[in-house]
């Protein structure tokens, strides 16, 4: 299994020229004019390798209010491109100044299954960071947790869980974290970039 693998195979970080070969072609969802864009990042830091995740802040009329998410946001009108958006809102939310210089390249457009949520289209990046950055957190951010990719990977971590969903029980993918469940947008972004991580493992 992979999380058997990752345990004896070389840190992801040593394999990175795979790694961007494989996110050099996402699926976009670039012409659609009904959907309103955002960008997240998939921020990698070593040692071990880990992923950066927030907690969203509880706020009134916000349907990811409290969830486990990715950090980033909307593409704001002085946004030149889906790339500046989210180097503006890692800056923004987590104090953390991006160089593309950093960038891994970006995974396919995600956009919400369910009909209750916004028309939003998020556009997932990928950076590799040298360090675990200082952290500074905006009001919309409640908490941070850096996730390594054995805990994702490991077994039983991803499975089939029944949350309640706008009034109504529903099963849904998830990963479970110690003390938290990431499901929605932010579990299909993260299971596009391991399956990315898979193939670069198994063609070591």
């Amino acid at each position: 299994m992979l999380w058997r693998r990752l345990r004896i195979a070389l840190a992801l970080t040593g394999r990175l020229a795979k790694l961007k070969q494989a996110l050099t072609n996402p699926a976009t969802a670039a012409d659609d004019p009904s959907l309103i864009w955002a960008a997240v990042a998939v921020l990698i830091a070593p040692d071990p390798d880990a992923i950066l995740l927030i907690r969203r802040a509880d706020r009134p009329g916000d349907p990811w209010s409290g969830h486990m998410a990715l950090p980033g946001g909307r593409r704001e009108p002085d946004d030149p491109d889906l790339l500046a958006t989210v180097i503006r809102e890692i800056r923004e939310e987590v104090g953390i100044e991006l160089d593309q210089g950093q960038l891994l390249g970006a995974l396919d457009d995600v956009v919400p299954r369910s009909p209750v949520l916004p028309p939003i289209a998020v556009r997932p990046f990928a950076f590799l960071l040298p360090v675990r950055p200082s952290i500074v957190l905006n009001r919309e951010v409640a908490a941070i947790q850096w996730v390594s990719l054995e805990d994702l990977l490991r077994p039983g971590g991803y499975h089939l869980a029944t949350l309640e969903i706008a009034g109504q029980m529903r099963d849904v993918q998830a990963y479970r974290l110690a003390d938290a469940i990431v499901w929605g947008m932010t579990e299909r972004i993260l299971t596009v970039f391991l399956r990315h991580v898979n193939l670069t493992l198994g063609g070591s």
